[in-house]
C-alpha cells in the first residue's frame, strides 16, 4: 500500500544523485563550445539515474516530443515501475549556451510530484512574474504595467523604486520591457539564459540582490521555476503567449482550455513536490562543478514543499 504513495523524504535524496549525475556528465564539456554534446551527455546521465528509482514516473516538462528522442521527452515512462506514480518536471541542462561558453548559472534541473500535480505546459512562451516570499497576495500581478510592478513592490517593501533590482532575459521582444523598467528608476540585471535561475533569484534576494523577474520565456521552464517557489516560497504568475494557431494547438492537446488563463504557482504546481538543481557553472544560487586532483565536486541544493527544507549538500567524486 505505501508503495503507491508519493513518499518526499524517501525520494528526495535519489532525486538529488538525478541532478549531480547529469551536471557531473555535462561537466567535461564545460567551456568545449558544443551545446548539443553538453545537452546530450546531462540527458543520458538524468535518464540512467531516473530509471534506478522505485517511481512509475512519467516526463510532464521534458524536451519536446516522442520523435525528438534521445531527449528526455514528454510523455517518456521512467523509473523501474515499482513504486508511487509521480509527475516529472525535468531540464537536464538548463543553460546548454553557458555550459558551452563557460558563463555563469548553468544547472541542472528536475523536481517531482504526485502523478497529476504539475500542469502539462506546452512548448510556447509564458508571460512570467515572479517575486519572493513575504508579501501579501497579489501585491503585483499580469494585469499591471511593468512601471506599476516596480512601484508595487517598492511601496511593499517601503522603499525607493531605485532599490529594486528586476532579473530580465536579455532578447530584443524584452526591449520596450527594459526601457519601461529602466524609466522607474529601477536596476535591471540581465541574463542571456537560465530563466528558471533567474526565478529562483527571487527567494533569496539578499543573497541575490534581485527581487522581481519579470519577461517572457519557455512555458515549461515557468512550471519548472513554479516548483522551485513553491518549496522557497515566493509568488509566481505566468500566462501563454501564442504566435500562431499551431502553438494554440500545442495548448489545446495538453488540455488546456482557457488560453487567456494568468496562472499562479499553486496553479501550476498543486500538490506538494520535491526539487532538485546542481550547479554545472558558477552561479549566484550555486557553485558549478569543481576539479581537484582525482575529484569531481558538485554543489546541490534540494528542496521539499511539504516542510519548505532547504538544504545544500556538496558531493565529492571520484573521476
Amino acid at each position: 500500500m505505501t508503495a503507491s504513495i508519493f513518499q518526499d523524504r524517501l525520494l528526495s535524496l535519489g532525486l538529488a544523485r538525478v541532478s549531480e549525475a547529469a551536471a557531473l556528465a555535462s561537466a567535461k564539456l564545460i567551456g568545449r563550445g558544443d551545446e548539443k554534446a553538453a545537452d546530450q551527455a546531462a540527458v543520458n546521465a538524468m535518464r540512467e539515474q531516473l530509471n534506478m528509482l522505485d517511481i512509475a514516473g512519467v516526463v510532464v516538462i521534458g524536451e519536446g516530443e516522442r520523435d525528438e528522442a534521445p531527449m528526455l521527452f514528454i510523455g517518456e515512462e521512467v523509473g523501474t515501475g515499482d513504486g508511487p506514480g509521480v509527475d516529472i518536471a525535468l531540464d537536464p541542462l538548463e543553460g546548454t549556451t553557458l555550459t558551452a561558453k563557460d558563463m555563469p548559472n548553468a544547472l541542472t534541473v528536475i523536481a517531482m510530484g504526485p502523478r497529476g500535480s504539475m500542469l502539462h505546459a506546452p512548448d510556447v512562451y509564458m508571460d512570467k512574474l515572479a517575486i519572493g516570499p513575504g508579501f501579501k497576495e497579489d501585491v503585483v500581478s499580469l494585469d499591471m504595467s511593468p512601471a506599476e510592478r516596480v512601484a508595487a513592490l517598492a511601496k511593499a517593501k517601503d522603499c525607493s523604486s531605485d532599490d529594486i533590482t528586476v532579473c530580465i532575459l536579455e532578447r530584443p521582444r524584452h526591449e520596450q520591457l527594459i526601457e519601461e523598467v529602466r524609466s522607474t528608476g529601477a536596476a535591471i540585471r540581465l541574463i542571456t539564459d537560465g530563466d528558471v535561475a533567474g526565478v529562483m533569484h527571487c527567494a533569496e534576494a539578499a543573497t541575490t540582490g534581485i527581487d522581481m523577474y519579470m519577461g517572457a520565456g519557455g512555458a515549461p521552464e515557468g512550471v519548472l521555476a513554479a516548483a522551485a517557489l513553491k518549496c522557497m516560497g515566493g509568488q509566481m504568475y505566468g500566462r501563454l503567449l501564442f504566435r500562431n494557431d499551431d502553438e494554440k494547438g500545442r495548448a489545446e492537446k495538453a488540455g488546456i482550455t482557457d488560453l487567456n488563463k494568468i496562472y499562479t504557482r499553486d496553479d501550476m504546481v498543486t500538490q506538494d513536490v520535491i526539487f532538485a538543481a546542481t550547479g554545472v557553472t558558477d552561479g549566484s544560487i550555486l557553485a558549478g562543478i569543481r576539479r581537484e586532483v582525482g575529484y569531481l565536486t558538485a554543489e546541490t541544493i534540494l528542496m521539499r514543499s511539504k516542510t519548505g527544507s532547504v538544504r545544500r549538500m556538496v558531493y565529492r567524486n571520484p573521476v
